[in-house]
């Protein structure tokens, strides 16, 4: 059995069906490997694009996403992604093809050190070192990547190690690749029930890792046990993000606030006394040494205990501990009317009588809501921004803290291969959609339909807005883009395409583009309006 045959064997011990992946040389082996592994290959058009992927698939699924690129250039073409994935808190093994150990330092072809380039954006980074320790290698990685603040990991593959024989060794067992657990320890338990009981007015807040598509009811389980509200925050823009409204408020009145592996960074304000009530209190729970010395560096007096433990399993024992009662019952409710709140009327007119970002969001939800199962992808940006806030599914994913923009496309093929009876709607700007045009073909070659919703207000937006309020007018420059037609682009790539300019056209344009059964683009010119920011404007 060569290492390559031991890797994927490895994989599919860990319940991996698929993997997602741009061709090279010295990953060949791999792609043999799993003919006999029947594990399947979803072939891309850039490496970054197979990260964007497996990210994707770890949020829908649970499960360990596994990208697979060759080396030196291959791997850096996945370094951006890989970010991404870090920061939204997603189990993703990135697997790179490497030059042969037996040919180090000699100049081999890709010679690279892959490691220092990927170790700051993971939490492991390692290069195989011999094929008989590959399956345990991987099997670690996995582990890792699942436990604690969930995150991606790296595995470099020399070729020589892919390619020798392992010596018989034996599969890693399943249970070498689940999640290792870390509870709360019972005197932390009892003094964090203990502050709880007495706020008048707590909040609990998570990150990306807690969010309801990766959680399910948990979140709502725990709200109900705790007596208080819990919100996953996962946008860059923090307490300015649209689609919670006007939550930055709450966090004003609120007397105590618990992170439950909520970061305190600069999407809280650093938790800073402009952003927080007089004589608030702060408990952080997280696992990672960092994120709690982050804490006692910005919160400095009113943090009044930091707890080491695993975010997921202190939910647990919180659920199983509280007793609920109601008593703060209308603190809830006028936190969630505060999210549920938005600052913009959707039947006002656009410039120029084009279609508004918000009138296309809402005709995104009509969509939504008339499918049986759906998943809502919303890129980042200033109509990502607006799509947030104004539609909503069971299933979604945006861009993440990162902030990173362009891995809307990649996303929705993801969630159509992890949710292959939904409807999957993914929304970006005309800016995002170029970063990854290409996988429109993987989509149609694949058979992954989605239907892509493209804001187009032919610039930049984000930036131009920056543009307009710091510099004026007069200063715009660099964020102008065309009216391309995406649409056709889509049509020549194997897809279906709509091209909206009027509000009465666009949901048989949506209809359309759903029933077509096929990767579909659906290009509305909208007139560009600045997004939305709830009450930290």
């Amino acid at each position: 059995m060569r290492g390559a045959d031991l890797l994927v064997q490895t994989l599919a011990m860990a319940g991996v069906t698929k993997i997602f992946s741009l061709s090279g040389n010295q990953i060949m082996p791999v792609y043999d490997a799993c003919f006999d592994a029947g594990i399947e290959i979803i072939h891309t058009r850039h490496e970054g694009a197979a990260v964007f992927m497996a990210d994707a698939w770890a949020q829908l699924t649970g499960e360990i996403g596994i990208a697979l690129v060759t080396a030196a250039p291959g791997a850096a073409n996945a370094m951006g992604p890989l970010y991404s994935a870090r920061q939204s808190e997603s189990p993703v093994l990135l697997l790179t093809g490497d030059s042969p150990r037996g040919q180090d330092d000699k100049g081999a072809f890709q010679e690279f050190d892959q490691v220092p380039m990927t170790a700051p954006l993971t939490k492991m980074s390692i290069r195989a070192q011999s094929a008989a320790t590959l399956g345990d290698t991987v099997a670690l990685a996995i582990r890792t990547a699942l436990s604690g603040r969930p995150g991606p990991v790296h595995v470099a593959l020399p070729f020589d190690v892919v390619e020798a024989d392992t010596g018989g060794v034996h599969v890693p067992a399943a249970a070498s690749m689940v999640r290792q657990h870390h509870a709360l320890a019972e005197e932390d338990l009892a003094r964090l029930l203990e502050a709880m009981s007495k706020a008048k007015a707590p909040l609990v807040l998570c990150g990306p890792a807690m969010n309801d598509t990766r959680q399910g009811t948990v979140l709502t389980a725990l709200r109900d046990a705790l007596d208080a509200p819990v919100v996953a925050m996962e946008s860059p823009r923090g307490l300015k993000d649209p689609s919670l409204g006007d939550f930055a408020r709450a966090l004003k009145q609120a007397d105590l606030v618990v992170s439950l592996g909520k970061p305190v960074n600069f999407t809280l304000g650093f938790g800073a006394a402009a952003v927080c009530a007089a004589g608030c209190r702060w408990i952080v729970i997280d696992n990672e040494a960092a994120e709690r010395d982050r804490a006692a560096l910005n919160l400095g007096e009113r943090l009044a205990l930091v707890i080491d433990a695993n975010p997921l399993d202190a939910a647990g024992q919180l659920m199983d501990a509280g007793e609920g009662g109601g008593a703060r019952k209308g603190w809830c409710n006028e936190v969630a009317a505060l999210i549920a709140a938005r600052s913009y009327d959707i039947s006002a007119p656009g410039a120029d009588g084009k279609i508004t970002s918000a009138q296309l969001a809402a005709a995104v939800q009509r969509q939504i809501e008339a499918a049986n199962e759906a998943v809502l992808i919303c890129d980042g940006g200033e109509f990502g921004q607006w799509a947030q806030a104004g539609a909503n599914a069971a299933d979604r994913i945006i861009n993440g803290p990162s902030g990173a923009i362009g891995g809307g496309l990649c996303y929705a093929l993801a969630a159509r291969a992890g949710r292959p009876n939904a409807t999957v709607f993914a929304l970006m700007g005309d800016g995002t959609v170029g970063f990854h045009f290409a996988e429109f073909e993987t989509a149609a070659r694949e058979d992954l339909p989605f239907v892509a919703v493209i804001g187009n207000d032919t610039c930049w937006n984000a930036e131009h807005q920056i543009q307009l309020r710091e510099y004026g007018e007069g200063r715009l420059i660099g964020c102008k883009l065309s009216d391309a037609r995406y649409d056709q682009a889509v049509v020549a790539l194997g897809g279906h395409g709509e091209y909206v300019t009027d509000l009465g056209d666009l949901d048989a344009a949506l209809s359309r583009a759903v029933a077509s059964g096929k990767v579909a683009c659906v290009n509305i010119v909208i007139d560009g309006q600045p997004a939305p920011s709830g009450s930290a404007h």
